[in-house]
């Protein structure tokens, strides 16, 4: 049904002349095409993943210690006043997209921001 009204309307602005798109079947493969070239379904999903990470307060906060040096688990605990199921939880959430990773040292696990010059370009945009 829906796609239905949506190939209608697509039909219907071919048909207008109001832009040179053809036929509404190859304009409509042309848009897909352009969605594809902008960013693919596999490509927004990822980057969707860093944004859900980025929008919870611990996590930025975590960033913002992780900024001035490695921290092990105890140390974001400490500062943040966490418990250590909390404070791993949101490292892990963090490292599995990839904005920290992770270095074990003996039974000491420490974390470090995992590209430092991506860091400093969000910090340019006043995101950090």
């Amino acid at each position: 049904m829906v796609a239905s009204k949506i190939g209608e309307r697509l039909r219907r602005l071919a048909e207008s002349g109001i832009c040179s798109c053809g036929t509404a079947s190859e304009y409509s493969g042309e848009l897909e095409e352009l969605a594809n070239k902008g960013m693919s379904s596999e490509n927004s999903e990822a980057r969707s993943k860093v944004f859900k990470a980025l929008a919870d307060s611990i996590r930025l906060r975590i960033l913002g210690l992780l900024s001035s040096r490695e921290m092990c688990v105890c140390e974001v605990m400490v500062a943040l006043d966490l418990t250590q199921p909390t404070a791993s939880h949101h490292l892990r959430i963090l490292e599995n997209v990839g904005l920290v990773k992770d270095r074990k040292e003996g039974k000491w696990v420490f974390y470090s921001i995992a590209n430092p010059e991506l860091f400093e370009g969000m910090r340019k945009l006043d995101i950090f």
